[in-house]
């Protein structure tokens, strides 16, 4: 378990949480889980295939005990079928949480918020599919609690490392 552990980490970094807790009901929102999906199709079909053409060509090259394209395939192989069972199994552990709307902010919300005259965009995510660089707040981050279950025109404060940050919540979609 220890080695797709690591395999995660190696080839996935955004899902590498949710790997550490593999037992546990995890909560992803729609998206997250349709990217999953994705990605699993992706890895079971042309990847797959891909790499089975890799094998054969390497195959012809002749002898496989020194043969370095064959070995690179089969490793290949390898982490590619790791991979294929570490996501489907997330994808039989998770609970797919949907978006409470316009009213009140909830996983997949996408908010629009003003702080110190700047307006900032961010959409809530669960903490597997967070990407503070691409605007995704993980529900269980500081911001992402403070902002749950707030509506429009709330004042909300964020305590942070830093210091407290006040958000205007101007919309949610």
């Amino acid at each position: 378990m220890q080695y797709i552990v690591y395999l995660s980490l190696c080839l996935n970094a955004s899902y590498s949480k949710i790997i550490t807790s593999m037992g546990e009901q995890q909560i992803i929102s729609e998206e997250g889980f349709h990217k999953l999906e994705e990605e699993l199709h992706q890895l079971t079909t042309t990847k797959r295939r891909d790499i089975a053409d890799r094998i054969e060509r390497a195959k012809e090259l002749g002898d496989l005990s020194e043969n370095a394209e064959y070995s690179d395939a089969k490793e290949a192989q390898a982490f590619n079928e790791g991979r294929i069972a570490e996501v489907a199994g997330l994808l039989k552990s998770l609970t797919v949480v949907k978006n409470h709307g316009k009213n009140e902010i909830g996983m997949g919300s996408h908010v629009s918020a003003e702080s110190k005259g700047q307006t900032k965009e961010f959409t809530i995510v669960s903490f597997n599919e967070a990407d503070p660089l691409a605007g995704k707040v993980s529900n269980e981050s500081p911001m992402g609690i403070a902002f749950l279950g707030k509506k429009i025109g709330d004042t909300v404060v964020v305590h942070t490392p830093k210091g407290d940050i006040s958000y205007k919540i101007n919309k949610i979609s």
